[in-house]
């Protein structure tokens, strides 16, 4: 028999009467990652996916790589399938997972029968099959408290499965299952991280990106997308609104005190993303704030900036330590692109006094200079849409 993946399922365990959309949904996203590389046959039996190459042509190495990058599944395997016999079990133990018993000190075997119609239990058959592995590996040493190498079998209705340690997932709930949202992405650390913190939820994404050449570069813009582009490996192709914004903030420079910049800033940009979230059927916005890392981010600075908008602002971060964020995002593989040296619109007329505990009104009433409702429409006129993907990138307007 093929080479077969098995993927066990999450959370989703734990789902009640809506288990069965939560499993459907997990196995159509499974099957359109396995697209690229070769006809796959995906199914899910007894919270497991099984995720089976139908030819020779497949690039099973490829699959397998891009199987640890769905939401929804908390660990996986490489395995060999056999007829439910002890004698094929052994075989393909042997014959699989030989060259790692080799190279092994101590082993046991650990098994898990699911088919209570198969003769043997699972302490018997992990006895069976250990002695005999024991008998054809004399330097091998049976350990079953701290062995070197776990030899894993599963009787399981359809056949047996035999594996070595199993490799953790990307955890979550699958994508699709949680909605859409609408992610407000910047070049730094922070919003990939939140926009992967919201997807593992099993929400769909979109993102909003503010750009305001010449203050920041053609660089910083393709910096932004390189990063959709890697959070994408989780969560699917998604679309980039890049948002022309250099007109709005002159007014803002122009027209205001400058310890209102960032806030007023950040009102335009709440307003702009509710709009375009909307417009994308997203039913909240997700920021990569960070209570008190800076001066826009104090309860009273989000607030008055959060005030502008009805949709609900999701903050994955917002207690988190800096450690946290840069380790989740070294994980992800965002980090190296998230430093380098190209600014975005956050750092443009930075104040050097920042208000970090406004007065709504206050902030109101300075902001009431602006045309705000024309500024708006010029920027959302302004707008370039992106299509990305991890694997190739589209560009439509």
């Amino acid at each position: 028999m093929n080479e077969i993946f098995l993927m066990k399922l999450g959370e989703i365990v734990l789902k009640g009467q809506n288990k069965r959309q939560f499993e459907n949904t997990l196995r159509q996203n499974v099957r359109r990652r396995m697209k690229p590389y070769g006809e796959f046959d995906v199914y899910i039996m007894q919270s497991t996916v099984y995720v089976e190459p139908m030819n020779e042509d497949c690039d099973v190495d490829g699959a397998w790589e891009a199987c640890h990058y769905i939401f929804g599944v908390v660990s996986l395997c490489r395995c060999r399938a056999c007829e439910k016999t002890m004698e094929s079990i052994f075989q393909a133990a042997e014959t699989y997972l030989g060259e790692e018993l080799d190279c092994a000190k101590s082993f046991k075997v650990e098994s898990k029968r699911s088919d209570k119609s198969f003769p043997l239990t699972s302490i018997g058959i992990s006895q069976a099959i250990g002695g005999q592995l024991a008998e054809a590996h004399p330097h091998l040493r049976v350990d079953v408290h701290n062995p070197e190498y776990t030899v894993y079998v599963e009787v399981r209705d359809l056949a047996a499965y035999v594996h070595g340690p199993a490799e953790p997932g990307a955890g979550g709930l699958p994508t699709g299952v949680g909605g859409r949202a609408a992610v407000l992405l910047s070049g730094g650390i922070d919003s990939p991280v939140a926009a992967y913190m919201i997807a593992k939820r099993g929400v769909e994404i979109e993102c909003v990106h503010f750009f305001s050449y010449p203050y920041t570069s053609e660089q910083a813009k393709e910096k932004v997308l390189e990063l959709a582009r890697l959070v994408t490996r989780y969560c699917g192709r998604m679309t980039v609104d890049i948002v022309g914004f250099t007109q709005i903030q002159e007014a803002i420079r122009d027209n205001c005190p400058e310890e209102y910049f960032t806030l007023i800033m950040r009102r335009f940009m709440m307003r702009i993303s509710e709009r375009i979230a909307r417009d994308h059927g997203c039913k909240c916005l997700v920021t990569g704030e960070n209570l008190g890392q800076v001066a826009s981010q104090t309860m009273e600075a989000m607030g008055v900036t959060g005030a502008v908008v009805d949709l609900p602002i999701f903050t994955p971060l917002i207690g988190m330590d800096k450690e946290e964020i840069v380790r989740i995002a070294r994980k992800i593989g965002t980090l190296e692109t998230s430093i380098l040296p190209y600014e975005d619109c956050c750092t443009v007329f930075t104040p050097k006094h920042p208000k970090t505990k406004p007065n709504r009104k206050e902030v109101e009433k300075v902001e009431s200079v602006l045309d705000v409702e024309a500024l708006i429409a010029q920027a959302l006129e302004n707008t370039e849409k992106v299509m990305v993907r991890y694997d190739e990138q589209e560009t439509g307007n």
